[in-house]
């Protein structure tokens, strides 16, 4: 592989600067932003009341931790559009996730949120090698989800001609790969591997492809699963970091010089670790729940926000911007399956649509070969315990998993009373994967 260091010049003069001039810019960009939240969002200056704060407040960027956390719920509970801060007609695009009731927490943007969403992208691509005139094959999923169009407006911000491909027609990710030699491919570590065993069930050696670049992000991958990609294609793979409620992809990215964690885009995000328990901030090194405040969105400024993700907070090294681990987990009870956030919840609902089962069930999380498999157990009506009933059933239950949550599962149609009851909370995910 060869060596992709960027060239200082061409980065931009904030990702070199030092801490006092970044923390300087943080302070005035997150004053202004906590006021733009309490003036034009009647959620926010609702909060803020209700917490006795006001964005005068804040006289150190320490002074955030007065303000009260932002969580998931609150976007669904102020579904669709209840937490904007500027009017619809000042929206460009809206974007969503699935949350636990199937309908999605909705996030908007107006033109100023799309331009800066696209030059972090772009600085993301540079930090992992790109270069403009480089040709990228974007196999992130395009529609609602904000990784493909994130992604494709990133590159072609920094000068990229972007393939968009979207997710899916493995044979032809491998076909358009082989003829239009691309040097960047962005997407799901998982499916990056699915791609893998195309290229060698056509008998391809993906070594000899043009990918020289693998920016990876939307699930948690490993460095063993790193090291792998890199061997099979003798291509650089970095990690990307983002969530649609704080603006999507690109607000961290691995430097493709070092790999050693994501540099946080401080410039317009400042993040917290805290005690997941306790909400108390914790130091930097330690372990805890990532928090991210916004600090130049304009449609959905966020306050505070708990991403769940656990990592923590280290010391910048190929950039002056401070880093992130990877995240090891999550505090909250989401799945994350080839790419796909799926709830025990939405399972539950998808169970319950279906007359020949009943409503107990258990999760079971296995590997198999590298990819993440998903088992539902789950059992049979009284009435509906022959095996043609059953395989109907599991059949009509996977349909709607597939079709509402996005991911396919293998059915499990249990005996009925085969699932085991619990007198406390119940035991809905049985995680086998190996730990790494």
């Amino acid at each position: 592989m060869e060596d992709l260091t960027p060239n200082p010049k061409d980065l931009d003069p904030i990702e070199t600067a030092s801490r006092d001039e970044i923390e300087a810019l943080q302070f005035h960009r997150m004053k202004r932003s906590l006021k733009h939240a309490f003036e034009n969002s009647p959620f926010y200056r609702k909060k803020f009341i209700e917490a006795d704060v006001h964005p005068e407040d804040l006289k150190t960027l320490k002074d955030i931790a007065k303000f009260p956390f932002t969580v998931k719920q609150d976007l669904r509970d102020c579904y669709p559009f209840g937490m904007f801060a500027v009017p619809q007609s000042k929206l460009v695009r809206i974007h969503g996730s699935s949350g636990t009731t199937g309908k999605p927490t909705v996030v908007g943007y107006t033109q100023a949120d799309i331009d800066h969403w696209a030059n972090l992208i772009a600085r993301s691509i540079r930090a992992a090698g790109g270069r403009p005139g480089d040709m990228l094959h974007n196999a992130y999923g395009y529609g609602l989800f904000t990784g493909g169009l994130g992604a494709h407006y990133g590159a072609e911000r920094l000068g990229c001609t972007v393939v968009p491909m979207s997710g899916g027609m493995t044979e032809r990710q491998v076909t358009l790969i082989n003829d239009f030699k691309p040097r960047i491919i962005m997407v799901t570590p998982s499916y990056m591997l699915s791609i893998l065993d195309e290229f060698r069930r056509q008998g391809l050696d993906p070594r000899q492809s043009s990918l020289q670049v693998g920016i990876f992000g939307a699930e948690p991958w490993t460095n063993a699963m790193r090291q792998e990609i890199e061997e099979a294609f003798d291509m650089h793979a970095v990690d990307i970091y983002g969530l649609s409620e704080v603006m999507g992809p690109g607000v961290a990215q691995e430097c493709v010089e070092t790999k050693d964690g994501l540099h946080i885009w401080e410039d317009h995000f400042y993040p917290e670790i805290i005690d997941p328990v306790t909400g108390e901030v914790l130091p930097d090194g330690q372990m805890g729940e990532l928090v991210f405040t916004t600090l130049t969105k304009e449609g959905l400024p966020m306050v505070r926000y708990r991403t769940r993700d656990l990592t923590r907070l280290l010391p910048g090294t190929a950039r002056s911007m401070r880093r992130i681990e990877k995240i090891t987990g999550r505090s909250d009870d989401m799945i994350i399956l080839r790419g796909v956030n799926v709830f025990p919840t939405q399972i539950e609902e998808q169970i319950l649509k279906c007359a020949g089962l009943a409503p107990h069930f258990q999760i079971e999380l296995s590997r198999s070969g590298r990819m993440d498999t998903m088992t539902v157990h789950v059992e049979c009506a009284e009435d509906q315990a022959a095996a043609d009933a059953r395989a109907a059933s599991a059949k009509e239950l996977a349909h709607h998993i597939k079709s509402v949550v996005g991911v396919s599962t293998r059915i499990e149609v249990r005996d009925p009373g085969g699932i085991a009851r619990s007198e406390g909370k119940a035991k809905r995910v049985i995680d086998n994967r190996p730990k790494e």
